[in-house]
């Protein structure tokens, strides 16, 4: 059995088309038919998120942490009790592709890491689209550490100890104790994920924070560029 575990806060506007995605991912013919459990963790919503998910045929689990990496663990926690061989994680705001698990499984090694890509940038200034595509290795052997696209083997990660429980950077926690416990990491392109680039972020020092932060240095830097040239 496989798992696929989605933490979630306040993601009714997103929580349908990212589970949906997930559907598509757990039946893929190249699985074989391998039963696979799309689990979301809801943390402390407010919304209709909790309906929406069920309503899709998630498995829904509560927690109230506010604490992605407590929520990441209860979804593991749950997938393990099921007898899950591999866990694999996205966000609420994000689309996996359909043969994401599948490239997942094929790189064959106890954790994946796989790259992300951005389907709006409009919340930003161009800058922040050319400083990503500058910066950003989209190809095999990139160093990148997503909670939107990561999965590990279930030995693996009882191993370590799962995930922590802080509310940022819990994915490069995860990822630093597989490494120094001699895990092999597959550094993989293969394995898609499209994510949001929304300024209304959930994790503080996630993926869209850092975009806001480098949004804000654009603007500064343009700021200053016009301030001398008016000089």
């Amino acid at each position: 059995m496989l798992g696929i575990i989605i933490p979630a806060h306040n993601e009714a506007g997103h929580i349908g088309a990212c589970v949906s995605a997930a559907k598509r991912a757990a039946n893929h013919y190249e699985l074989l038919g391998e039963d696979v459990r799309v689990i979301v963790v809801v943390d402390h919503c407010i919304d209709d998120t909790f309906a929406i998910a069920g309503s899709l045929g998630a498995d829904v689990l509560s927690v109230s942490a506010r604490n992605v990496g407590v929520a990441r663990a209860e979804g593991a926690r749950y997938a393990l009790s099921l007898g899950a061989r591999w866990l694999a994680f996205t966000d609420a705001d994000s689309i996996v592709a359909d043969d994401w698990l599948v490239r997942q499984l094929d790189c064959r090694a106890d954790a994946v890491c796989g790259v992300i890509a951005v389907h709006d940038w409009s919340p930003h200034l161009a800058a922040v689209r050319e400083h990503f595509a500058r910066t950003y290795t989209d190809a095999d052997g990139h160093r990148h550490i997503h909670g939107a696209n990561m999965g590990v083997s279930a030995e693996a990660y009882v191993r370590v100890g799962g995930f922590a429980p802080v509310e940022h950077n819990e994915d490069v926690a995860l990822v630093e104790a597989l490494i120094a416990n001699g895990a092999s990491i597959a550094w993989s392109a293969a394995p898609r994920v499209v994510t949001s680039a929304r300024t209304d972020f959930r994790a503080l020092k996630g993926f869209g924070a850092t975009l806001v932060d480098v949004s804000r240095r654009c603007f500064l830097s343009k700021t200053d560029e016009d301030g001398a040239m008016a000089a």
